[in-house]
Order: structure tokens, then sequence, then C-alpha cells
């Protein structure tokens, strides 16, 4: 059955639209930590459909919030009153620490983007975006135009003028060897360089850690720094928080807030986690910039009712069992344990990340060069160890992201450890 699907996929599916393994995984359902296929095996998810299954699969807060509302009316339009998006909309405003915040939703991360930079460019006067190196904002064109990584950017073509900054990835590139406050200050001069050579871009867009990029990220503070010279200048920050958003990486419920010091961005943008599989996203920003725009708006799909009733029982799901402070304390200890298992698989280069947002950048040994196919070597290892796992990684994809559910428990982090463990040492 498996097989009539993927050749019936294959004929009429784009050829670029990418599936995980040699033997494509059909997943037919899932509970809590957990997902089956449609043979009946049974996986520990550790991706969580791109980090999006951000509490729990089948959580029944959620499922019957989606329920209830999928019985009075499903979608009606921005053009009409709607109350569960004016609930969740306050309750995102009052949480993202922007002043005078107004939000506004989208279908996807992607469209959360899109719509960000229209509003940095509208506002700012400017086609012109400072973006980092190794970064991922969406598959639209202008988010592909602004990405920073070859894999995900299918064309030089863009509606936008990008400059790449330095900074994202804190162990490779030029400033790799300098200590953290050195690095910071090297990117920092790096940036007043760049905008000496340059007209005066719109804003800066950046994910506080990148996500498709391999869960790689600067010392804490670097765009707090990069925020003094914006300011001074009046651009724009942009805050890409559609992976690092909601208390994920554990010691902040957002991503920016380790780089806070000179305050909250201009921007933010959400998606994945919050509808914990159902389609949302959206835009923070203070009410001057989201209110620039001097022609009609409207979202067909973004913030139906349906969408927000999920997003309101999944938000108050994970304050309430406050799963920021479980991704901290779980993820901490399961960043620890593949650190250990690490030290003894040569090609391990490095285990990264914070909270519940893990990498595991694979090398050929004793060298710095992307080993892509061992990456997916392992990959196939702990699924069939019964261990779901993504990938992803900047000049090529050799990095392991490991996101569970924000809900897992120490048990589960052990036994998903154990499995990546026998899975890396299989390496040859």
């Amino acid at each position: 059955m498996t097989n009539d699907l993927l050749g019936r996929h294959r004929a009429v599916l784009p050829d670029w639209l990418a599936l995980y393994y040699e033997e494509p995984l059909e997943i037919t359902h899932g509970e809590g930590r957990h997902v089956w296929d449609a043979q009946g095996n049974r996986y520990l998810d550790f991706f969580g459909g791109i980090l999006t299954t951000m509490t729990a699969h089948a959580l029944p807060e959620v499922t019957k919030a989606v329920s209830e509302q999928a019985g009075r009316i499903i979608h009606s339009s921005t053009l009409y009153l709607n109350r569960p998006m004016v609930e969740l909309a306050e309750r995102i405003a009052q949480l993202s620490g922007i002043p005078d915040a107004r939000v506004f939703f989208t279908t996807s991360g992607t469209e959360a983007n899109d719509t960000a930079l229209l509003l940095a460019t509208a506002y700012r006067r400017s086609n012109t975006i400072l973006a980092m190196r190794n970064s991922y904002h969406g598959r639209s064109f202008s988010a592909v135009g602004i990405t920073g990584n070859s894999g995900w950017s299918p064309t030089s073509l863009s509606p936008l003028q990008t400059l790449y900054v330095h900074g994202g990835v804190r162990t490779r590139g030029p400033f790799a060897s300098l200590s953290d406050d050195a690095f910071i200050a090297a990117c920092v001069d790096d940036l007043k360089d760049l905008l000496g050579h340059t007209r005066p871009p719109a804003a800066l867009i950046a994910e506080p850690v990148q996500g498709v990029g391999g869960f790689t990220a600067p010392p804490d503070g670097l765009y707090a720094a990069f925020r003094e010279v914006l300011h001074e200048r009046g651009i724009l920050w942009i805050a890409d928080e559609v992976q690092t958003g909601w208390g994920r990486t554990g010691e902040h419920f957002w991503g920016w807030q380790a780089h806070g010091r000179n305050g909250p961005p201009d921007i933010m943008t959400f998606a994945k986690g919050i509808g914990n599989g159902m389609s949302i996203g959206g835009v923070v920003a203070r009410a001057e910039i989201m209110n620039c725009l001097d022609s009609n708006s409207i979202s067909t799909f973004g913030g139906t009712q349906i969408t927000m009733a999920a997003g309101l029982a999944n938000l108050t799901y994970l304050l309430e069992h406050d799963l920021q402070g479980n991704a901290r304390r779980v993820g901490g200890l399961l960043i620890e344990r593949l650190r250990a298992v690490a030290a003894h698989v040569p090609a391990v280069r490095e285990v990264r990340g914070r909270g519940l947002m893990i990498g595991i950048e694979i090398t050929k040994p004793g060298t710095d060069e992307a080993d892509p196919q061992t990456a997916a070597a392992v990959q196939e290892a702990a699924r069939e160890g019964g261990l779901l796992i993504g990938k992803g990684g900047g000049h090529n994809t050799s990095s392991l992201r490991v996101a569970p559910p924000l809900s897992l428990n120490v048990a589960e982090a052990e036994e998903g450890a154990a499995i990546l463990e026998n899975a890396l040492r299989s390496i040859p």
C-alpha cells in the first residue's frame, strides 16, 4: 500500500517536494509523543511535524476545542468580527513584550514573514533587507529572496535587495575562533561597515536560533548589540520566532529574549507550534508599523474560527502546564546525554541547542566538511530503532534536528537518546 501511495505521489506532486527516508513513511495517527505508520509501526516523534506539534499529538484539549468550534462555524474571513481571533490576538499581544502591539494572523510562517517584509519596506520606504547567513524564512518569492541558505533558495530573483550579515553561526566562519564578546564585537563592526556601503535598509530579519540552518545560534546578546546600531539609523528589527517561539528554548518564552537587553523587536513573526498542527501564523508589531499600510487588505483564511479555537486551547495548555519549564528541564537532560554520546563518535562535530531544540552536526571525522550521506544514514538508523528526527544545516544538509513536543517526559527523553546513541554508533 505504501509503494502504491508513493507511486501516486510521484505521479502527481512536484519532484522537488522532498520526502524523508529511502522508503518514505505514511503517518496515520498519533498520541502524545508517539506516531504510527500505515504498517502499524510505532515511533517516538522527535520532530513533531517540523516543530509544529508543539504540545502533543491528539491533545484532548485541542481536539475538543476544534470539534466544538467545527460544530458551530469553521470560517467567515476577516471581513466579520471573530471572537476567537480577538481573544487569541489579545493574549499574544500581551505575551509578545512589544508595546502597543497589533496582531495579524496568517496561515503559515512563510506568509507571516512575507507580511513582516511588506510592513517593514512600506514603513521605511526601502526595499533593502538585512538577513543572516545560513538563514531560512519560508517558501514564498520574497521569503526565498532573503534566505541565506542555498539549499533552500531555488532562485536569485527577488523583489528585495538582500545583504547578508555575519553572526548566525557561532562555530563557523571568520570569527569562529574568537571569544563570545570578541565575536559579537566583530559582527557589530561588520554590520557597521556593511551599512556604510549601502542605501538605508528597511529592517534586519533574524531567527534567534536558525531552524533549517541546523539549530545554530549566536552568543546571547548579539541581536541586542545589533539593535543599538540599527536603532541609531531607524532600521527595524524583525525577530522570526516561527521555530523558536512559545517556550521551546526553555530559558525564554521567545528566542529574542536572549537578546533583549535593548528591548523587544519592532516586528515579530510566529507560526508552527501555536496551532499544534492547525495552520496558524502571524505578525506582531507596534501599532504605528502595523497600521502603516495605506490600501485595503484582508485575509481569507488567516485567523479562521477553527484555527483560533485550536490556538487558544493549545496556548492555555502550554501555559497552565509550564511546558517552557519542562523544555528547560527535560531538554537540559537530553542535550547533556547526547553530548556524552557524541564524545565517543568522531563524526559528530558538535551537539548544540537549548531546551527542546537540539542540533547534532555530522562531518567527516577530523574535518569541518559536511557529510550529508552519513547524516542521512543516522536518520535512517534512528527510524529503524523507532525514532523520528529531522535534518538541516548550511552549506550542506548534515545536521540532525531534534525537536520533540514540549510535553516530552524524562523516560521518553532517555528512550530517544538511547536510540540515537545506537544510530550514531552505527556510523562505520
